[in-house]
């Protein structure tokens, strides 16, 4: 599951909405939105975040947050490390190799770190 996938699946629930009710609504299959929440489909698209925005009737900061969510959620990561130093490129290959085994406190530990040294902190 994507960060943006659980969002959307937290939202449906906060609202009680199916997943074929929301889908018959912005006129996709039930079956593409919950390959989204799963992090079986890639990004969605800028339309199709629009549409998802203006079903929940999301604006604002919300809006924004659900963007940002969109946007770090691409279940296919591919990193270029060209022109970092080693490090980088060991640090990418080693995560790329062992992110599938890593407990799930690992994962919250790394990424917390990562949070304070980068833009989505």
């Amino acid at each position: 599951m994507t960060p943006f996938g659980r969002r959307m699946r937290e939202m449906r629930a906060e609202r009680e909405v199916t997943l074929t009710q929301m889908a018959e609504e912005i006129g996709v299959s039930p079956a593409y939105l919950s390959a989204l929440e799963h992090g079986k489909r890639g990004q969605p698209t800028f339309m199709m975040l629009q549409r998802i925005m203006a079903y929940f009737n999301v604006i604002w900061d919300e809006a924004e947050a659900l963007r940002l969510l969109a946007e770090i959620s691409d279940p296919r990561v591919t990193v270029d490390t060209a022109g970092l130093s080693p490090e980088a490129t060991e640090l990418a290959n080693l995560l790329a190799r062992e992110i599938a085994t890593l407990p799930p406190e690992a994962v919250a530990e790394l990424l917390g770190r990562l949070k304070i040294l980068s833009r989505w902190g």
